[in-house]
């Protein structure tokens, strides 16, 4: 970087401005030390007092107006002539080097393996994720949440009997199925018709009480509606139920972020993770319940 490179305009200027405040600063200055040598046997008071001391009403110096009405000045063209919005900044600079990137990322590692993710994911898991989950994505002791469940039939079960904080949807917490008028002994039957028929797990270790997880089902449709979907009214209420055990899930909460019992999960944004780095995360975490 050349400081003394007046072949350029605006660093040609800033430093004839930066010359002339610091000038006009000592020029002031120096007229104020100068003024204060004068003796004045008369001099305007204001009207405050204290203890009989009087305080001289002085004006505001003329040389300090002049610097303050200069420096607007400056300021105003500097805004929009000398540096405009369209110009180079350090975060425009920043935000062009993330999308080129990731969009080399994203050409790299466009044709990754499922394995290859699940790898990638778990190192971006304990990088990103293990300070709260643990490094065996436990919860650390119920600090968060358990991710070896989730996904599963055992998470339905677990978010059904506990209630959930939600991902910042319109219907936000949902609360245990105690709360909602779900008798204990039906718990079990709602998670088998929700593990079996809507979501993407597809199985259950309940085979036999599917048809009543349907009847006590009818509990949840004010908010997750007859398919699950969270879809009401053209409005997304809650999260879709069809995508619960697969990476989708995981992803849409990644993006969405999620409150929790002792905090909140931000969104991961773009400049957190790419859209590759996100997949990869999700399909770890999902593998975890798969036993993979």
């Amino acid at each position: 970087m050349q400081w003394l490179n007046l072949q350029d305009n605006v660093n040609l200027l800033s430093l004839i401005g930066a010359a002339l405040i610091i000038l006009i600063t000592l020029v002031v200055v120096a007229r104020m030390f100068q003024q204060m040598k004068v003796k004045k046997e008369n001099a305007e008071l204001s009207e405050h007092t204290w203890d009989g001391i009087g305080e001289l009403k002085n004006h505001i110096p003329t040389g300090w107006a002049v610097v303050f009405v200069l420096t607007l000045v400056w300021a105003i063209w500097y805004f929009l002539w000398g540096y405009p919005l369209n110009s180079y900044s350090q975060i425009g600079e920043y935000n062009n080097e993330v999308a080129a990137h990731n969009a080399n990322f994203g050409e790299k590692f466009k044709n990754l393996s499922a394995d290859d993710k699940i790898a990638m994911g778990q190192n971006l898991f304990l990088v990103q994720c293990s300070s709260c989950h643990g490094i065996t994505a436990d919860g650390i002791n119920g600090k968060a949440q358990d991710l070896n469940i989730w996904g599963s039939e055992e998470g339905l079960l677990d978010v059904v009997t506990k209630g959930s904080k939600g991902m910042n949807y319109l219907m936000g917490e949902m609360t245990p199925a105690a709360e909602l008028g779900i008798a204990q002994e039906d718990i079990p039957a709602v998670v088998a018709y929700v593990a079996k028929e809507v979501s993407a797990i597809k199985k259950t270790k309940n085979e036999n009480l599917v048809e009543r997880g349907k009847e006590v089902f009818a509990t949840c449709v004010t908010c997750h509606g007859e398919d699950g979907t969270g879809v009401i009214g053209g409005e997304v209420m809650a999260p879709d139920l069809t995508k619960y055990g697969s990476p989708a899930f995981v992803e849409e909460v990644l993006n969405r972020g999620k409150a929790g019992h002792i905090g909140t999960m931000p969104a991961f944004s773009s400049s957190i993770l790419n859209e590759i780095q996100k997949q990869a995360v999700s399909e770890y975490v999902i593998s975890l319940s798969r036993g993979e």
